[in-house]
């Protein structure tokens, strides 16, 4: 009997469409530049690579100029820039402490969207999203408090409101990405665009108005506001051309997911929530 057709054999997870394709070409090609910028820091090539991809501290970066007035504050005349974070605005009752409070209340989130931001935007993908800002809340808060899901005397109630999810657009940021760091500044990113360097229009956006109440007497404690948008590369990077690479590499992945940069935003407020309830309690 005649042999049967030699047929190659596709991987499953190989990307089967020309748009896929060109994605893995760009991540491929991303990454081989900014491994090259890394030069020598690692041991072997998948040690490179892991810490190259680490959690980038500067993925996302707080952008004042967009912050938020949704209603869901109760004062913002009275936020200020606070030294203990990176451009955020809070109000506390004075001499704030939390050591009274040992049990705390994670509120269902409220999500409030811009006029006409509802279209796009999957229903699902939202509440993927708010699980997702949750679970990092429990993990990042349970080690301090027992958590618990009633109000109450000794309770610390956090109240959340998402105002503004942008999702990345990754079609654009396909074409444009193909900018090594340290190299050429991409065009339309940073100074030119009002926006803080290595962002660009098209990269994602996540804003939060958050709240500290009483579980008890339901006395607001304290209220905050951020907005954190995505970028490719940290061209201001303090920590020297290892950190800012590193920040290059992880933002140049996440401009690959609609979102991703939304995701880091949230595990960045959940570590700075704790860290600063941490902080009042004296601990």
């Amino acid at each position: 009997m005649p042999s049967p057709p030699h047929r190659r054999v596709q991987p499953a997870d190989a990307p089967t469409t020309l748009s896929e394709r060109s994605l893995a070409l760009a991540l491929a090609l991303g990454l081989s530049g900014g491994l090259l910028l890394a030069g020598g820091c690692a041991s072997s090539p998948d040690a490179g690579t892991q810490n190259l991809l680490g959690k980038g501290t500067q993925v996302t970066v707080s952008d004042p100029t967009r912050f938020t007035q949704s209603g869901f504050l109760s004062d913002y005349a009275r936020l200020k820039t606070v030294p203990w974070a990176d451009g955020v605005q809070c109000w506390s009752q004075p001499q704030l402490q939390t050591a009274a409070y040992d049990k705390l209340l994670i509120t269902r989130m409220t999500v409030k969207l811009k006029d006409g931001q509802q279209q796009g935007i999957d229903p699902s993908d939202l509440k993927a999203l708010t699980d997702y800002f949750h679970q990092s809340l429990v993990k990042a808060l349970s080690p301090e408090y027992r958590l618990v899901k009633k109000p109450g005397p000794g309770v610390l109630a956090l109240r959340i409101a998402l105002t503004n999810l942008v999702p990345t657009q990754v079609g654009e940021s396909a074409l444009g990405t193909l900018v090594p760091y340290g190299f050429v500044a991409e065009i339309g990113s940073g100074a030119a665009t009002g926006r803080p360097a290595g962002s660009t229009p098209y990269l994602g956006e996540t804003g939060i108005e958050l709240q500290l109440v009483d579980g008890g007497n339901q006395q607001i404690l304290a209220e905050c506001r951020d907005t954190e948008i995505g970028r490719k590369y940290a061209a201001d990077d303090k920590n020297g051309v290892g950190g800012a690479v590193q920040t290059w590499a992880s933002g140049y992945v996440n401009s690959f997911q609609q979102w991703a940069y939304a995701k880091d935003a949230f595990d960045k407020w959940s570590a700075l929530i704790a860290e600063r309830l941490a902080k009042l309690r004296g601990a």
